[in-house]
């Protein structure tokens, strides 16, 4: 897919294709079939008990008649990029040395579009192997602002899916993630900060922090990807895009009264029902 030989640069050409940059470089080992099976079934188990950490899972797990072990489940969870709603201590990863900022949205009333921008990572099973995807989010209005797929959870992927929705709606007033490395990155924080744009990040043991955008991954996954098995990175990269425009343009909400994210963003009516 990536033409080292071609006119464009390699960094132009992973652009071009909606894939991060460091994906372009980065070699992964792949995982043995035990443990894909393991992991899809672990992401399901996620979306329905999201406050089962590794012991609850590997008890889950056990009893559908998976020889697995706690220690495996938690390495397992670590490579989705995944834990317990239920936070405790410690559980969040920020990168080493870098600042932590305070949650910001606490009683704050959310009435307007581009009030306050969420951002989140998730991990999407595929038929073979699997990919993580991320997106920002508008809080007010639930649309999907700009999304990016990656094969590595580096920062670069989060900061293109920024950029883009940057330069395409203007700025937040807030952007609001969790503490995990990739969003306490130099480059990610740089970004924010050079607009002045105030950064929210969920506080500890807070799991309903980001409660909008763990719906939009549950929906995602349900109405999508679990139909789908998708057998490669480009074909899941097409499919969600798909999706992702079903869900804001055409997908009624009734936290919006009926009205779809686009609806709700561009100020824009629901149209009326027609009477039978």
């Amino acid at each position: 897919m990536i033409d080292p030989a071609a006119k464009l640069s390699v960094s132009r050409q992973a652009i071009v294709l909606g894939i991060s940059r460091g994906s372009v470089y980065y070699k992964p080992r792949p995982a043995s079939d035990a443990d894909l099976k393991l992991m899809h079934r672990i992401d399901k188990l996620h979306m329905e008990f999201p406050f089962a950490g590794s012991r609850m899972l590997q008890g889950l797990l056990v009893q559908e008649g998976f020889k697995v072990g706690r220690l495996h489940v938690a390495t397992l969870m670590k490579r989705m990029g995944i834990e317990a709603l239920y936070r405790k201590p410690n559980t969040s990863k920020p990168a080493p040395g870098h600042k932590i900022y305070p949650y910001l949205l606490r009683k704050l009333p959310i009435t307007r579009p581009n009030q306050v921008w969420a951002m989140d990572i998730t991990y999407i099973p595929m038929a073979r192997g699997f990919i993580y995807l991320a997106a920002v989010l508008d809080w007010f209005t639930r649309r999907v602002l700009a999304w990016r797929v990656s094969i590595t959870l580096e920062a670069d992927f989060c900061v293109e899916a920024v950029e883009e929705a940057l330069a395409r709606y203007g700025l937040p007033e807030i952007f609001n993630t969790d503490q995990g490395s990739q969003f306490t990155s130099t480059d990610f924080i740089k970004m924010l900060a050079a607009r002045k744009i105030k950064i929210s990040m969920d506080g500890k043991g807070a799991w309903r922090d980001n409660v909008f955008v763990e719906r939009l991954w549950r929906t995602i996954k349900y109405e999508d990807v679990y139909l789908r098995a998708y057998a490669s990175v480009s074909e899941a990269r097409s499919g969600i895009g798909q999706y992702l425009t079903f869900y804001n343009s055409r997908r009624p909400h009734s936290s919006l009264d009926g009205r779809t994210p686009d609806q709700a963003y561009f100020h824009q009516p629901a149209p009326e029902a027609v009477a039978a």
